[in-house]
């Protein structure tokens, strides 16, 4: 009898525990658990964003007025670092002053989104100066992509997700190639449903394929790795994208993730834009297909290529963190954000 009681009390104390902390996890609006990775609430109308830049600086103010107007006409009130505007060299203002306006993003729980200006570099040089406590307790979108992925890995590292997506500096609001790109990132961050349907390479490898999207700028992910914000590819889907780059780096960065182990336990690849280096005086002998497809030899995960995202005008956003599920036909490539 006493070891039935004892056994009841247990059941009734697990039982207690589990109902309290599906309580706590229903009433937390900030955060919803999707996969490995949490994701900051979506955003509505009313909400607060702000625009600022951690790396490159900005010329001109005039430059970020469709991103302002942008975010106005879904219903947002815009925000901008005190340093937004600062220059130092090729910098939007000093390590101490990009560190100072992305920290007080991070830190005030008013904001529910921070969008990055630009890319450009600078980024990493703040990076381990930055404190993501209040972050933690109350997260939020961070949005970007070049420059920005130093941020990503950063996130992903820490269990959040993020979005790789335009920015105000690159949006052209009259540009009707633009339109699809602004209408998912309407979806991302106002939790509407998000998939892709595109037409498949001839280069792409066939399958079917789940696991959550991490990567972003290859030339950023290539340097992270060795460093606390290396990405751990495990069981993941590798996105990457580059601009300006000669198709030896490029191979010469898909080799270095390969010897690291990237591609092991992976998943699959979306590879997106690559606007390669032009009139290379050496030419390499290989295709960007081909790079990345002798990279994967041994591998059997489905890969995507020419994904409409990165340094492009149609830069359809990603949910960096989020469960994806892969499915890689002869005619199309289908990507579902779960």
């Amino acid at each position: 009898m006493m070891s039935m009681n004892k056994f009841s009390l247990i059941f009734c104390c697990l039982f207690l525990s589990v109902f309290c902390w599906g309580i706590r996890a229903q009433n937390d609006s900030n955060i919803a658990i999707t996969g490995d990775l949490l994701r900051p609430a979506a955003l509505k109308k009313g909400d607060t964003i702000m625009i600022l830049a951690p790396a490159g600086k900005i010329k001109d103010r005039k430059g970020l007025d469709a991103g302002i107007e942008l975010a106005n006409h879904w219903g947002l009130v815009v925000f901008f670092g005190n340093h937004l505007l600062s220059q130092d060299y090729s910098f939007a203002g000093t390590d101490e002053e990009r560190l100072e306006d992305l920290q007080k993003a991070l830190d005030n729980p008013s904001i529910k989104a921070i969008w990055a200006a630009r890319g450009g570099y600078g980024t990493v040089r703040i990076i381990d100066d930055l404190d993501f406590s209040k972050f933690i307790e109350q997260p939020k979108w961070i949005i970007g992509y070049s420059d920005i992925t130093v941020l990503h890995n950063k996130l992903h590292e820490l269990g959040y997700q993020s979005v790789h997506a335009q920015m105000p500096l690159t949006l052209n609001l009259e540009d009707p190639v633009q339109r699809e790109s602004i209408k998912t990132l309407h979806k991302t961050l106002f939790g509407k449903k998000l998939q892709y349907k595109i037409d498949s390479s001839e280069f792409n490898r066939l399958g079917e394929s789940s696991g959550q999207l991490a990567g972003g700028n290859l030339s950023i992910v290539y340097s992270m790795l060795a460093s606390d914000t290396n990405l751990n590819m495990n069981r993941k889907i590798l996105f990457i994208e580059d601009v300006g780059e000669a198709l030896y780096h490029i191979d010469r960065m898909m080799i270095s993730l390969k010897r690291a182990g990237y591609f092991l336990n992976c998943e699959g690849i979306i590879v997106g834009n690559f606007k390669l280096k032009s009139n290379e005086s050496n030419p390499f002998g290989r295709t960007l297909e081909e790079i990345v497809l002798e990279a994967t030899e041994g591998t059997d995960f489905p890969i995507v290529f020419d994904f409409p995202a990165g340094h492009v005008d149609d830069n359809r956003s990603l949910m960096l963190g989020s469960y994806v599920d892969m499915k890689v036909t002869s005619k199309k490539a289908k990507i579902r954000f779960r």
